[in-house]
């Protein structure tokens, strides 16, 4: 039991060992700290030794109030002691009123960094609170910013400013304070998450996705957070504080002031800043990166952080100046000797390539304006990943975003169908740009007119994914599962051409199989889940159907046991999740031996499928605010035991395929969608004119009540129902990745009309 989790008590002046105060009952915290401050008050016997006692008192009291999660009733005797008034030499007593003045007793250095810190933690665990006291805590920091306050004759008992003297701790602490009232104040809740967890979009997965606990931020536990409209979020406190205190502060000659200075801006939210004058956020980005430059190490530590949380403001990055300055700034920091620079050097340089993609995906940045930015970043992720764990797991993180945006290499050239890649309106000329640029320190490229340099660049962001997820931590192999979901997510990215890629399904489904990590098995799940057709998967497709039935097979197992994991429940949702979004595409694969797989585990699937449907109607009776979910799970589950049903069928498995169909029917109600008659769904702008050369038309005789899904990346195909007729356009000269999709959605219509006991005949394609 640590000292700071003990209380004081008041009989006598002594310190008594309790139990931890998160384990009292909720009544007797306030007691607690309600006699804490009588101690205070009223002094203690031995005048010899007022000083330690106070300053234990004032510690106990700190502990009290740093006790998570944060208590209801002592919110509320805060919140008694606001209504009230908290102003001071008038009367008015209470804890807070208490702290305010001692933290004005600047006499006493000792009591005052003892106060500040019981402040610091009353802004964190109670912020609502807090957030009403910045008149009272302005005045407080300021003070203590005045060095002159501090000052004792020289001789005995001065105060002697060197590295680490008391004076320079208190002033810290005193900013400290004032960062944490601004956090709370403004609702600063963490960067901002730009990209999203995709894991939230993906039904089943999503039930069980857990709030983002970020320790830099607040606890606002108790109470929705309220900030006045008028206030603008806390912007009139950060406009103070910036002319008032961090303007000054900047400019202490210690560096601890300096390095909690600029730390505050790690706190400051994107309303909050957008809100500030033109000058004011001038001077706040301008003093990051002089801070970044600093000669102190933690000085230049606190500025990649605030750089960090910065650069993920929107728009922040479309400044040419204010982007090549922050990545600059960024990269000289990775190249630091001491670690602890490196590594939030390396967290910042997440953030921008997060941040800058986003922006390349939204189209606020040019592709080709800023392309030697990509390689630029790309050379300085890729020598972060070979870097210490703490290092390359945010640098992982960094190469993950940069992979799922850049382009590697022109499509056509892979025989697949255009894309427009982000930034860029026309791919010829983008290609044809990037191919004459010159390779040097500010012009490169990643294509020549071979693609040789796409595929060397392309060979090493993998070989860097396998040796992270091989050799790296936890945070490390989580951090890749998550870069591969988005390196998958690559548009320009043909991993079926490609020799790696059944090494990288193989680690997945290791690390799904074998991690001890339930967050790992569950990001490697996720990850073998993005592909969108058989064709993405290559040659893995049947390994990939097998490891996630095998895992989902062993978790159904488990079910009833009696072990319990904080996320194993989370897991068997991903993995329910992307056991379903496998099998939709079963039915459009030609894999015989993964049919027979099938057909093995059809017993199963039954059982399965039928608990799944049987959860789904239990929802139902949940209220209408879940029907929008639960229909994005009834479609997914839906397509699911249709393309079973195909498989079966085709397989003569008759008795299973019929009871699948009679579940489906009972359970999920009619899914066969009338498509009416001359209903068009035009084709994307880059697919060929019918009259093209290479064109070729294919004829299948299909019902004219059909139901057809598609999981593919790019736009729709065209179809047209006339009567009982359906035309599919194949461009074959350009579109090898639809070809299989092409002949499966024929087969498909073709059973479809056996199964309605429509007319049909077998295909041509």
């Amino acid at each position: 039991m640590g000292a700071d989790q003990l209380w004081f008590g008041p009989h006598k002046g002594r310190v008594y060992a309790f139990r931890r105060y998160s384990r009292m009952p909720g009544e007797l915290l306030p007691r607690v700290l309600q006699s804490l401050r009588l101690r205070i008050e009223e002094g203690f016997p031995f005048k010899n030794d007022q000083t330690s006692l106070l300053a234990i008192a004032i510690n106990c009291l700190t502990a009290a109030v740093s006790t998570s999660p944060s208590s209801l009733h002592v919110h509320e005797m805060f919140q008694a002691e606001i209504s009230t008034g908290l102003s001071l030499g008038q009367g008015v007593s209470g804890v807070l009123v208490t702290l305010f003045q001692l933290a004005q007793q600047v006499s006493n250095p000792t009591i005052s960094l003892e106060t500040l810190q019981a402040l610091k933690a009353l802004c964190h665990n109670y912020p609502s609170v807090m957030a009403s006291c910045w008149k009272q805590i302005s005045p407080v920091v300021y003070q203590f910013l005045k060095l002159e306050a501090f000052r004792v004759p020289s001789g005995k008992g001065a105060v002697v400013h060197d590295g680490g003297s008391t004076v320079e701790k208190v002033v810290a602490a005193a900013v400290k304070v004032m960062d944490e009232c601004l956090r709370a104040v403004s609702g600063f809740k963490g960067t901002e998450d730009l990209f999203g967890d995709r894991l939230m979009e993906i039904p089943f997965a999503s039930d069980c996705i857990r709030d983002k606990k970020v320790s830099s931020a607040p606890s606002y536990g108790l109470e929705a957070l309220k900030v006045s409209e008028d206030n603008l979020a806390g912007s009139l406190e950060w406009r103070e504080a910036i002319e008032k205190h961090i303007a000054f502060s900047l400019c202490h000659p210690s560096a601890m002031v300096r390095a909690a200075s600029i730390t505050c801006f790690a706190g400051m939210t994107c309303s909050v800043f957008f809100s500030l004058e033109d000058q004011q956020q001038q001077f706040v980005l301008s003093s990051c990166i002089n801070a970044a430059n600093d000669l102190v190490p933690s000085v230049r530590s606190a500025a990649c952080r605030a750089i960090g949380v910065i650069a993920c403001f929107p728009e922040i990055l479309q400044s040419p100046e204010i982007l090549q300055k922050f990545i600059k700034s960024i990269e000289a920091n990775t190249r630091d000797q001491l670690v602890s620079v490196r590594i939030t050097a390396s967290w910042a340089m997440a953030n921008m390539c997060d941040s800058f993609c986003h922006s390349l995906s939204d189209s606020s940045l040019d592709l080709e304006t800023n392309f030697h930015l990509v390689e630029f970043l790309l050379d300085c992720v890729l020598r972060l990943t070979r870097d210490g764990d703490k290092i390359k797991s945010n640098a992982v993180r960094a190469l993950g975003n940069l992979s799922r945006v850049i382009p590697f290499a022109d499509p056509l050239r892979q025989g697949n169908f255009a894309v427009t890649f982000p930034g860029t309106s026309n791919t010829d000329a983008f290609l044809e740009r990037c191919s004459g640029m010159e390779s040097s320190a500010t012009q490169s490229t990643l294509f020549d007119s071979s693609g040789s340099r796409s595929k060397h660049l392309l060979e090493r962001i993998v070989q860097a994914f396998l040796s992270c997820i091989t050799t790296g931590n936890v945070k490390v192999q989580w951090n890749a599962c998550h870069a591969l979901s988005n390196l998958f997510l690559n548009e320009s990215l043909r991993t079926q051409r490609m020799d790696w890629a059944s090494s990288i399904y193989s680690v997945l489904l290791l690390l799904l199989r074998d991690s001890s990590n339930f967050k790992i098995r569950i990001q490697a799940a996720a990850a073998l889940a993005v592909p969108s057709t058989v064709l993405e998967y290559g040659r893995s497709f049947s390994d990939v159907v097998r490891g996630i039935e095998h895992n989902l097979e062993n978790l159904v197992a488990d079910r009833d046991s009696n072990t319990s994991y904080k996320y194993r429940i989370a897991l068997e949702k991903q993995v329910t999740a992307s056991m379903l979004h496998v099998l939709v595409l079963c039915s459009s694969s030609s894999n015989e031996p993964l049919k027979e797989f099938l057909v093995k585990k059809a017993p199963f699937f039954e059982d399965w499928l039928k608990n799944l449907c049987s959860s789904l109607e239990t929802s139902t009776h949940e209220g209408s605010g879940v029907d929008s979910y639960r229909n994005q799970k009834m479609d997914l589950v839906s397509k699911a035991m249709q393309s079973l049903i195909h498989v079966y069928e085709t397989k003569n498995l008759s008795s299973s395929a019929e009871k699948l169909q009679k579940m489906l029917e009972e359970s999920l109600g009619n899914v066969f969608i009338p498509i009416e008659a001359h209903r068009e769904i035009s084709f994307p702008t880059f697919f060929c004119p019918p009259s093209s050369p290479g064109f070729q038309m294919c004829h299948v005789p299909t019902p004219p009540i059909v139901s057809i899904s598609m999981s593919l990346r790019a736009p729709a195909t065209e179809v047209h129902t006339k009567g009982s007729s359906m035309h599919m356009f194949n461009f074959v000269s350009i579109l090898d990745g639809y070809l299989e999709t092409a002949i499966s959605l024929a087969s498909f219509a073709q059973h479809k009309s056996t199964r309605t006991k429509s007319d049909s005949s077998a295909y041509e394609c």
